[in-house]
């Protein structure tokens, strides 16, 4: 007994069209999901170069400080061995210092190291944390002035 020939189109296995489209529509719902939340950490991730950037400038300061005569704080990016204060780390963001020199006998020197997001680029979208500041006593301060930008 011989099997009965059939049509060779039926065996073959593939998608339709609705299925695929579902695969799609399901691609689609994840990814506009997850890339708002990446881009979120990857903002939070790059503020870290803007902090440490800070941190290492106080450092500086504190340094020349000390061997400078008179004493006092510098706002000259050679005088603390950079070359330039912008931009910092990875590029994403731009650098000041801000001194204030001594007015005896009651205001000591000063300064006030401020870094913000270079203007037209990604981490410039980061509303959570515009801006980061950080003073010669030591003030870690961000605009807008929320707890979480310098943890």
């Amino acid at each position: 007994m011989t099997k009965p020939r059939h049509s060779h189109y039926r065996y073959l296995a593939g998608f339709t069209l609705v299925e695929l489209m579902i695969v799609i529509m399901i691609a689609t719902i994840l990814l506009t999901v997850a890339i708002p939340g990446y881009k979120t950490s990857i903002r939070k991730s790059r503020r870290t170069d803007a902090k440490t950037a800070l941190l290492d400038i106080a450092s500086r300061e504190e340094r020349y400080f000390n061997t400078a005569n008179p004493p006092g704080y510098s706002a000259t990016p050679t005088d603390l061995g950079y070359t330039s204060f912008t931009p910092v780390g990875s590029g994403y963001y731009n650098v000041t210092v801000a001194v204030t020199p001594a007015a005896p006998p009651s205001t000591p020197a000063q300064f006030t190291i401020t870094a913000v997001p270079v203007p037209g680029s990604d981490q410039a979208k980061d509303a959570q944390c515009t801006q980061f500041q950080l003073d010669n006593l030591g003030r870690q301060t961000s605009l807008p002035n929320v707890t979480g930008c310098w943890q």
